[in-house]
């Protein structure tokens, strides 16, 4: 990173001077296993970022680039309705992957920008079972479209048209996923429509009603696989209002991407076997996962991550400690100097702090390694002055 600690400040304003725009960027990176997503805490320094820009007068166009694979289906609108205060027009620039819950945010710009590598997705969102009493080690998540789709191959692919016989099935997915998790399913269901429909009629140029709900129901039912890759020409066929940028506005959004990609160092997975091949634990301080950027302000989120062997520790382990210590024949206690008796107590003293660690040890040496552990804590947004 350079001295003043932007990042990708100088591509940034020429994206600018290309774009006649302000340029913020929101980029959420995917280095496994420790990714970052959408989150209604990215709110406040995009804010920040905005303000700036009401400071320099300019409100006529403020291009977001975006980069996520997804996350909290609720933020998109928050994020859209925020910035359109503060701009006449608002797009999004797409240089690679911009999924799910990030999709949802793009649908809500008056023009998306995709590159020739850009993917949107389905924007179906899934959510964690309830339940009552217990938790789930993972958190079990749950398709929405998933639950309809099931209901509809009863129906349809089965041929269960019998009510008995579509209300036992029902009950079987009560039985499975329980009554709150299919309650919560309903509502995000709908939800997500509203959502969705709210951001593409919030755009400057309005879509007619037909297709607003083709570009609906296409992204949220009838893309069967949630990984399915929407590129800029599937993208146009649906209904969305796509642009391709030109070479020059290509490269640009492609080079900006690559800086992120270097700093996140999103090519290379931390790989937690090899980090802990001598060792049960490792820490990672100060993790960069998520970048928010402007030609004046740079936000970074880091995070603390933590490794640690999962281990099975034997329900009778067999610890054999015989440190062989005992006086010479024919020697008692009162026979021994008091120096040297406080020499003893001294050792004595050592021996029975050592103890424990070879207690540790040989626990350890019992306890077959049956998994890894990993933990990001700690993490928070930090601009970087």
């Amino acid at each position: 990173m350079s001295e003043d600690k932007h990042i990708g400040k100088e591509l940034i304003e020429k994206i600018e001077r290309k774009r006649q725009s302000k340029v913020i960027v929101y980029f959420t990176g995917d280095r496994p296993p420790f990714g970052a997503q959408i989150g209604e805490d990215a709110v406040r320094p995009l804010y920040d970022h905005l303000l700036t820009f009401n400071e320099n007068k300019n409100k006529n166009r403020i291009d977001l680039f975006l980069y996520s694979r997804g996350g909290n289906v609720s933020v998109p609108w928050r994020i859209v309705s925020m910035i359109r205060e503060f701009c006449d027009e608002f797009n999004v620039l797409v240089p690679y992957r911009s999924q799910s819950a990030a999709t949802l945010l793009s649908i809500g710009a008056d023009t998306i920008i995709m590159g020739k590598k850009a993917e949107l997705g389905p924007i179906d969102p899934s959510l964690v079972k309830a339940t009552i009493g217990e938790t789930a080690s993972p958190p079990q998540q749950i398709g929405v479209e998933d639950v309809n789709s099931f209901l509809s191959f009863v129906k349809e692919r089965a041929n269960i048209n019998d009510q008995d016989a579509v209300a036992n099935m029902l009950h079987s997915l009560i039985d499975e996923i329980g009554p709150l998790t299919l309650g919560n399913v309903n509502r995000q269901h709908y939800h997500i429509r509203l959502v969705a429909r709210k951001l593409l009629t919030s755009r400057k140029e309005k879509l007619d009603e037909e297709k607003i709900s083709t570009i609906i129901e296409t992204l949220t039912e009838k893309i069967y696989s949630h990984g399915h890759a929407i590129g800029r020409r599937e993208a146009k066929d649906i209904g969305l209002p796509v642009e391709y940028p030109d070479n020059d506005l290509e490269n640009l959004m492609w080079n900006l991407y690559l800086r992120y990609e270097e700093f996140l160092e999103l090519r290379e997975p931390v790989h937690p076997e090899i980090l802990l091949k001598d060792k049960d634990t490792h820490q990672i301080e100060n993790m960069p996962i998520a970048i928010i950027e402007s030609s004046t302000k740079v936000h970074i989120f880091k995070t603390d991550v933590e490794l640690k062997k999962k281990r099975k520790i034997p329900s009778n382990p067999q610890i054999n400690i015989n440190l062989g210590l005992q006086l010479p024949h024919g020697v008692s206690s009162q026979q021994i100097p008091q120096q040297a008796q406080e020499i003893l107590n001294q050792l004595l003293n050592q021996i029975s702090q050592i103890i424990p660690n070879i207690v540790h040890q040989e626990i350890v040496r019992q306890s077959p390694v049956i998994g890894i552990d990993g933990r990001a804590y700690g993490g928070k947004w930090v601009e970087e002055i």
